[in-house]
């Protein structure tokens, strides 16, 4: 016969404290060379005590925000993540504790938002349990922002464009490409961008081969 319990959730979640074993750092971060408290080693140590005692936990979205960052030397695009979150304990009797929680994440694929959203639920049962810990507790993934680009003014565009047009091998238009690869998605004065630019001169500076066809 299942047990009918008639306590409130803070006896409750009281009684998951005291069960809950401290969740060691086994996950690595290699980039930073630093040892973390994964998300699922967190749920696993936690969810036999949330289930014995019939607590469930219930997440809300309060705020979200999703941008486009640039990180590393490379300058790669990250999509970044940023919310804000509350995460209601229930009992069975049906009361609730609520807790809030801001966590943030950065994946070049489509996965930001159910990264943030991980480290947003581990930080909620780290900080309403009190699982024990000694020191910060970071993310997996770190990323090193990308210094912002200065644009070029409108007269060193006009420059580098007579610059581009004056050149005479491929070989020189490579070299002045890859030096100016940060501005390439600036527009001139005619309305194209400089990475036009670049491959309209290249077109004309590649020799066209002529089709030779043979007489009878």
């Amino acid at each position: 016969m299942t047990e009918i319990i008639n306590e409130p959730i803070t006896v409750l979640l009281n009684k998951v404290m005291k069960e809950v074993q401290p969740v060691a750092k086994t996950d690595r971060n290699v980039a930073q060379n630093f040892n973390f408290r994964g998300i699922d080693a967190v749920v696993n140590a936690v969810s036999p005590a949330l289930k014995k005692y019939g607590v469930i936990v219930i997440p809300n979205v309060v705020t979200y925000d999703y941008s486009s960052v640039e990180v590393g030397i490379k300058r790669t695009q990250m999509g970044h993540a940023r919310l804000t979150v509350e995460y209601s304990f229930y009992g069975p009797m049906g009361d609730c504790l609520t807790t809030c929680v801001a966590s943030e994440a950065m994946d070049s694929g489509d996965k930001a938002t159910a990264k943030a959203m991980s480290v947003a639920f581990r930080i909620a049962l780290l900080q309403a349990l009190a699982l024990p810990t000694d020191e910060a507790d970071p993310d997996h993934d770190t990323y090193e922002r990308s210094a912002p680009v200065k644009l070029l003014t409108d007269e060193e565009l006009d420059q580098l464009s007579l610059e581009v047009n004056s050149i005479q091998t491929v070989d020189k238009l490579r070299e002045v490409y890859a030096s100016n690869k940060l501005y390439l998605a600036q527009t001139l004065i005619d309305g194209n961008t400089l990475d036009a630019l670049f491959k309209s001169r290249a077109t004309q500076l590649t020799p066209v081969k002529e089709e030779v066809s043979s007489g009878a």
